[in-house]
This record gives structure tokens, sequence and C-alpha cells, in this order.
């Protein structure tokens, strides 16, 4: 998630990633990705500008529950979530899959790709998520500037086809 804000962002991103300590231990999991020596321990932000007064926000949450009630606040104003997903530790995606079902909030899984990476087809991930037949599967690297923008390009179109489906769904109800 660090990563991929920091790929993206035209400001300088804010981050807040610290050393795993000895103190993380049996706190955060690093099963799978046992090289890993940084987490974050806060939220990662960065920024994008669409056009003239519209702007694109990117907040980069950590996984773990403790950290929910900053969810809960940024969930309060978005448009859409991605939920970026590791092939090694897809488990520990469950959560934040069922926190953005559960509150209604529009969201895509991204699927990290990076060299050494294990690929799986959309369909072998989305069973394996138990996603919905309606969110969206991304394949993307979140080290390459393109791949992240596409990401974020069909996050974008998802919030907007089910904003689009809502309003047509309460104009077809006002009118009957």
């Amino acid at each position: 998630k660090t990563t991929l804000v920091s790929t993206i962002s035209e400001i300088t991103p804010f981050h807040t990633e610290e050393t795993l300590t000895r103190a993380s231990i049996g706190i955060d999991d690093t099963s799978g990705v046992e090289l890993k020596s940084t987490t974050t321990v806060a939220m990662d932000f960065g920024r994008i500008t669409i056009r003239d007064r519209l702007d694109l926000f990117l907040f980069g949450t950590p996984g773990q529950d403790r950290f929910w009630f900053m969810w809960d606040e940024l969930a309060a104003g978005a448009l859409c979530a991605v939920v970026l997903v590791d092939t090694r530790r897809l488990t520990v995606s469950f959560p934040s899959i069922d926190y953005f079902e559960q509150r209604g909030l529009p969201f895509v899984v991204a699927v990290n790709s990076f060299a050494g990476s294990r690929t799986y087809p959309e369909e072998t991930v989305r069973k394996a998520l138990d996603l919905h037949e309606d969110t969206p599967v991304v394949f993307c690297d979140a080290r390459q500037r393109r791949s992240v923008r596409d990401l974020l390009i069909n996050a974008l179109e998802h919030a907007l086809s089910i904003e689009e489906g809502s309003a047509s769904r309460k104009e077809a109800v006002e009118l009957h």
C-alpha cells in the first residue's frame, strides 16, 4: 500500500513506516513475507489532481483491525476503496473485504503482481476470496505508475457505475 501510494502520488507522500521490532512479534503477521522489515503504523497519504478543483486523495491504511477506527472516518467520505492483495497472504484480505461489503462501499480487489509472485487466474482469486461477481478484480504492479493509474481508473469507473445504477433505480422508483 505504501508503494502504491508512493508510485502514483503527485505530491511527496506522507508515510508512517517504521522498522519492525521485537515488540511487534505476535502482533504484526509477517507470514509469507518473512523478509519484511517495516510496517505502516498509521497511514500513508498521497494526492492526484484529476482536473481543476477535483483531487483524488489516497490513503494507505494498515489492515489490522486495531486500525479500523481510522477506516470508519475515511470511509465516510470515500467514493470507493481498493483492497490490495498479495497472493502469498490472501487470508489477511478477508477482514478488509468484509469491512467494505458490510458498509456497501464500492471497492475493487487489486492483486499485486510483481517479479517472483505467483500468478493465478482471476476466477481462482475471485473464488479464493469469495467475491461477489460484480466486484472487479484487477491485476497490477504497485511499483509501476501506469499500472497503478489503470487500477485507480478501474476503481473510479466501478464506483461511478454503481452511482449511476443507484440514480437510475431511484428515478424509476420516483416515476412509479
